[in-house]
């Protein structure tokens, strides 16, 4: 589905995802949360900057759990492309972030903030994972919250894999569109 420009001109889920962020006056306030693997292959890796920095270029705050591993190279994407994180962290001190959480917030519940991030978010995009990452899955799919599946994340009856951060994003601002 493409949405039209009231000119008359289609744009993509993406370009009005942009218009949207930055020029509506009424952007989404909600974060997008990327959950996944502390010990991330390249791939994974790499999808998780890409993700990071994608979601940063449109304007969309990012959540996730501000440590290590995926976690730190979806905030690394957002610094690098200048925009903002928080890292949800299950420990008592926010010096445990990775050194690229815009917003190290400390809850200090341990793996109880899985819930958390998952209720947070607008929608949620995993790259590979664990049990962990699988939690946020099914929290997330409980609280009727879209997840979007990259780079070996755990599949889920309701989540819908993508076969790119690009298609990632897409999906990403279908959600936030509600189209």
């Amino acid at each position: 589905m493409t949405a039209v420009a009231s000119w008359g001109e289609p744009v993509s889920p993406t370009r009005a995802l942009l218009w949207l962020q930055r020029d509506s006056g009424t952007p989404l306030r909600a974060p997008v949360a990327v959950i996944g693997t502390r010990t991330p292959t390249t791939p994974q890796i790499d999808a998780a900057f890409a993700m990071g920095r994608l979601l940063a270029e449109h304007r969309v705050t990012v959540l996730c759990g501000g440590r290590s591993g995926v976690m730190e190279e979806v905030c690394r994407g957002v610094a690098e492309a200048g925009g903002l994180s928080i890292g949800l962290l299950p420990d008592d001190e926010p010096e445990a972030a990775n050194p690229y959480v815009t917003v190290p917030l400390a809850t200090g519940i341990g793996v109880a903030r899985n819930a958390l991030i998952a209720r947070a978010a607008s929608c949620l995009v995993a790259i590979g994972g664990g049990y962990g990452t699988l939690s946020e899955i099914a929290f997330a799919l409980q609280f009727k919250r879209p997840v979007f599946l990259l780079e070996g994340a755990p599949a889920v009856d309701g989540a819908q894999a993508c076969p790119d951060p690009d298609a990632a994003l897409d999906r990403v601002a279908r959600a936030i569109l509600a189209l």
